[in-house]
């Protein structure tokens, strides 16, 4: 499965505003129930269970924000950008400005586990973030995307 099958327009934010970790969760979900039928409030309390286990701020400006939901039908994906950068308790201690935002259902462990290892090759590319860092509109993270997907 590719990262532009389950990432949905509607679903990028070039421009995040919060300046926490809690202000960024809810960004990312904002548009989610409405593409899902999930609450907010259940997104963001997965969100933030998974946040207690330890930080999903990987280093290197990005965060992967993920969590697995009983009433979630498929694999969902998101994507924030934050210009200022966030304090997302990260373990290099940096602010985190990339965000893919990642649900899965309950069920579905290995799709999990799949994607978030796609996610994570991507960004270990310096160009790669560095062209995501300077998207302006959702079209331009896709355009981003779309060559380094099918390289997979």
């Amino acid at each position: 499965m590719k990262i532009l099958d389950v990432l949905s327009l509607e679903a990028i934010n070039v421009d995040l505003k919060a300046k926490d970790k809690r202000g960024v969760l809810n960004e990312l979900v904002a548009p989610v129930p409405k593409l899902t039928g999930v609450t907010h409030e259940d997104l963001v309390k997965v969100l933030m269970e998974r946040e207690r286990l330890g930080s999903t701020g990987i280093g290197g400006g990005i965060g992967i924000p993920h969590g697995k939901l009983k009433n979630l039908s498929a694999l969902f994906m998101g994507f924030g950008l934050s210009r200022s950068g966030v304090s997302f308790e990260s373990m290099d201690g940096r602010p985190t400005h990339i965000f893919f935002l990642l649900l899965t259902p309950e069920n579905a462990a290995g799709l999990h586990l799949k994607m978030l290892a796609r996610i994570s090759r991507l960004l270990k590319n310096e160009e790669f973030k560095s062209q995501l860092m300077q998207a302006h509109r959702p079209e331009d993270v896709i355009e981003v995307i779309r060559p380094k997907d099918e390289e997979f």
